[in-house]
């Protein structure tokens, strides 16, 4: 256990002292919320844009968490040969997961708490949030981004991992539902949008807290993103290049 505290402890100390990564799990959801809440940038929405813009936003601090960061820092760390020595310390592979999953836990619900207290100055009162189903939906989402994430950090060079990361942000985060709906998308582009996981995780969040209801073929789908995406990870991650 003390291995494991001390492996927890050293994963959340190297995304503090990282700049670039406090940037993208803290600053860059919180400004977008603050931003686009206050402004009319965005095409129409019904309704009031703080309940649009919250739970797109969560989706958004969910997949830059567990996919961009976890996949480019275990990128290089896999490139570096420290995956492949920690495999043969006393942590031991088993502990070193769990490590990354307790650190991408323990900021989740930090980014969670952080943007709630922010949408709250900012007017956001849901109605009659199920904690429950929230928490299980941000477990899908968080499962299948980390999915994605790794699959890319255990077959890619470091370089090429960081691009690749970076460049699938981008895409899940226009077409994930969470600035812009995707019905102002065209309708072909809008189609392929609704079943992206980032749109997917976006839609089941903003019905839970708009509505209280849950949409059972998105959370399906969501589901089968998560569990194709951790077996593939399973399945292909190379510990070193």
């Amino acid at each position: 256990m003390k291995i494991l505290r001390s492996q927890l402890r050293q994963e959340l100390t190297v995304m503090a002292r990282n700049g670039e990564q406090l940037l993208l799990l803290v600053a860059i959801p919180v400004m977008l919320l603050i931003f686009f809440s206050q402004t009319d940038f965005l095409p129409t929405i019904t309704g009031d844009k703080i309940d649009f813009l919250m739970p797109g936003i969560l989706s958004l601090a969910v997949m830059s968490t567990a996919m961009v960061s976890l996949g480019i820092a275990t990128g290089f760390e896999r490139s570096y040969g420290v995956l492949k020595r920690l495999g043969t310390t006393p942590l031991g592979t088993r502990r070193l997961v769990l490590a990354k999953v307790c650190a991408i836990c323990l900021i989740e619900i930090a980014q969670l708490v952080l943007l709630i207290i922010v949408g709250q100055l900012l007017g956001w009162n849901p109605n009659q949030i199920n904690i429950a189903q929230v928490l299980v939906i941000l477990l899908i989402g968080t499962s299948c981004f980390a999915g994605i994430g790794l699959t890319l950090a255990g077959r890619l060079r470091a370089e090429i991992n960081l691009a690749a990361q970076n460049g699938l942000y981008l895409v899940l985060f226009l077409l994930g539902g969470i600035l812009v709906s995707n019905d102002e998308l065209p309708k072909t582009l809008g189609n392929v949008a609704q079943v992206l996981p980032s749109s997917l995780l976006s839609s089941l969040l903003r019905e839970s807290f708009n509505n209280n209801t849950i949409v059972v073929t998105d959370a399906i789908a969501l589901g089968g993103w998560a569990l194709a995406m951790c077996g593939l990870a399973a399945t292909t991650f190379k510990w070193s290049d």
